[in-house]
Formats: structure tokens, C-alpha cells, sequence
């Protein structure tokens, strides 16, 4: 009677030996993979992200084989301080090679590059993020490949590269950098029916990312920009200078505010007051609403243009009697 009440146990036993060293063969593989090291991947961690999430993001991007035996390895051994950034790791990962890229702290920076920054305006970014000395490498290196573009510009990548968000990861280089921005730009306007080759309204195609450029300053909303996009096409049409505020506040360096006598009178290259024609090089980092608009410029007579009420409409006519109308409009809704 005993040996039939101990068989059972004594096969129960050995299920639970088996089921622990599966168990444990499974967790070692996934602390310590055999496959080895993958490719590099980028990871984001977001701000209240939980370790679960965290995982999660990590199973999805091969570098690790199971959130679950992480979340056990560290409730075990203690999990790493995460902080919100993100992270260049590579597939299969050993969870102690991940806890210790994660309690450094982000290895990759993000940088940002919004319609209207000007080319100076991103270096200092990128400064900011990667130092000066990389952010210096990245303005040499820009110069570089303007040299190489195929629109011909005046000697500068100003308006030649792409918004949107680019990761800077360790070993990125300036001149890596700068050819993205670049190829970026190139994909972007080509897929709104800008290329090299483009000829309109009597300009060429950097001619065209010129005025986009002012248009993405003197326009700043989307809805704006058509009508201002008309404007310089019909000043540049009379002959007249475009007589364009952003475009002596570019060579000033400075981004928005008054224009003041003394500026207008100020004689330099982007000096739209005093030369004739459009700038010497773009003035900013244009968007596709700005390319929008000068490759599909309303049918119009305007000449002239002012914000006439605080959400940044403007208004447009054709006489400057309509322009000084339009502008008592404003001043009588607090817009100076």
C-alpha cells in the first residue's frame, strides 16, 4: 500500500524537477542569449512610461525575447533607473548589458528641425545636444555638400534640408548628419512636384525654395501663405523690391520682433528694401504647405499684406490705400 501512495509522489517530483529546469533553462536564455548580439536599434522611452511598457518596446524591437522573464530578472536583481529618452541597443541584449545602458541614461539625442528655423538656428540645436564641436563639423560639412547639390545654391544648405525629427546616435557623424537633412529635403519636395528641373512663374527651382522660404516667414500659418506666395510673384513681376521684413531680420539674425528705420536702411544682401529681386539663399527651413504655395499660387492682383487680428490672419489687397485700411483695421484690434 505504501509503494502505490509514493509512486505517484514520486512521479509528481520528477514533473516539477523537469518543469524547473525547463523553467530555468528558459529564463538563462533569455538573461543570456546564445544567438548573440543583433543589430542596433533605437528605443524610446517616454515620460511615465511603466517597466512594463518599457519591455513591451524592447520585445517589439527584438532586444529582448520576453518581457515577462525581464520584469522577473528585475524584481529579482532590481530594476534600473529609466529615464525618458532614447536608447541605441542592440537585439539580444543580455539583461545585465541592458541594465546598464538604461541607468546611464539616453545614449541617442533627438534633434528637432522645424519649418522657419534657419540653418544657424538648427547648429545651435545641435550644439546644444552633441556639443559645439560636432555641431561645428555639421555647419563645415553642410557647406560642403551645398557645393554638391543639385540645385545650384549659393554656396549655403540654408532652406536645403528637411524638417521633421532626426536621432543623432553614437557613432553618427556631422557630415551623416547633414547628408539626411539633406536627402530628406530632396525626397520631401520631390514628392510635391519640386525638382531640380522646375521652372515657374519665371523662376528656377532655387529661386522657387527662395521665396518658399520667405513665404514660410512672412506667411507663419498655412492659410496665409497661398495669397503671400502671389504677393511676391506679382512684386517681383512689376520690378519693384519685395520689400519683405523677414528677409532683413534674417541677415540680422534675429527671428521676428520690429524693423526699425535704421534696419531698412541697413545695406546688406537680404536688405529687400533697398535690392532688388529675391534673396541671395533661402532664409529658413521651408515646409510643404510653403512649397504648396509658391508652386500653386492663387490667381491674384495683391500687392500687399498685414496681420489684421491676433490669431494671425492677413489680410491682402491690391492698392496701398486698401494696405493703410487694412492696417488701421489692426491697429484698432491692438495689432502693431
Amino acid at each position: 500500500m505504501a509503494f502505490l501512495l509514493t509512486k505517484p509522489l514520486g512521479r509528481a517530483v520528477g514533473v516539477v524537477i523537469v518543469l524547473v529546469v525547463v523553467v530555468g533553462l528558459w529564463f538563462g536564455l533569455q538573461v543570456h542569449p546564445l544567438s548573440g548580439q543583433g543589430r542596433a536599434v533605437i528605443v524610446t522611452v517616454h515620460q511615465g512610461d511603466s517597466l512594463s511598457t518599457v519591455a513591451s518596446e524592447m520585445h517589439a524591437k527584438g532586444v529582448i525575447g520576453s518581457p515577462l522573464a525581464y520584469r522577473i530578472d528585475t524584481m529579482i536583481f532590481g530594476a534600473p533607473t529609466i529615464t525618458a529618452g532614447s536608447y541605441q541597443i542592440r537585439q539580444n541584449s543580455s539583461f545585465g548589458e541592458l541594465s546598464s545602458i538604461l541607468s546611464k541614461g539616453p545614449n541617442v539625442e533627438v534633434v528637432s528641425v522645424l519649418p522657419g528655423l534657419t540653418l544657424n538656428e538648427v547648429a545651435l540645436s545641435i550644439a546644444s545636444d552633441a556639443g559645439n564641436a560636432f555641431a561645428k563639423g555639421f555647419v563645415r560639412d553642410a557647406v560642403r555638400l551645398a557645393s554638391s547639390s543639385a540645385f545650384h545654391p549659393n554656396g549655403s544648405l540654408e532652406g536645403l534640408i528637411g524638417p521633421g525629427t532626426y536621432l543623432l546616435i553614437p557613432s553618427e557623424t556631422p557630415m551623416a548628419l547633414a547628408q539626411k537633412m539633406a536627402t530628406r529635403f530632396d525626397h520631401k519636395v520631390a514628392a510635391l512636384g519640386l525638382t531640380p528641373s522646375t521652372n515657374l512663374n519665371g523662376l528656377n527651382a532655387y529661386q522657387l525654395i527662395t521665396a518658399a522660404s520667405i513665404v514660410e516667414k512672412e506667411g507663419y500659418y498655412p492659410s496665409n501663405m497661398p495669397k503671400v506666395a502671389r504677393v511676391i510673384f506679382n512684386r517681383l513681376q512689376r520690378g519693384g523690391p519685395l520689400q519683405m521684413d523677414a528677409t532683413v531680420l534674417y541677415y540680422l539674425h534675429k527671428d521676428g520682433g520690429t524693423v526699425t528705420p535704421t534696419m531698412l536702411q541697413t545695406p546688406e544682401p537680404y536688405n529687400t528694401y533697398l535690392n532688388l529681386g529675391l534673396t541671395p539663399t533661402p532664409i529658413c527651413t521651408i515646409s510643404k504647405f510653403s512649397i504648396n504655395a509658391v508652386l500653386h499660387a492663387p490667381a491674384g492682383t495683391w500687392l500687399y499684406f498685414t496681420v489684421i487680428n491676433k490669431s494671425g490672419k492677413e489680410a491682402f489687397s491690391t492698392t496701398f490705400a486698401q494696405q493703410l485700411a487694412n492696417e488701421k483695421k489692426a491697429e484698432s484690434r491692438g495689432i502693431e
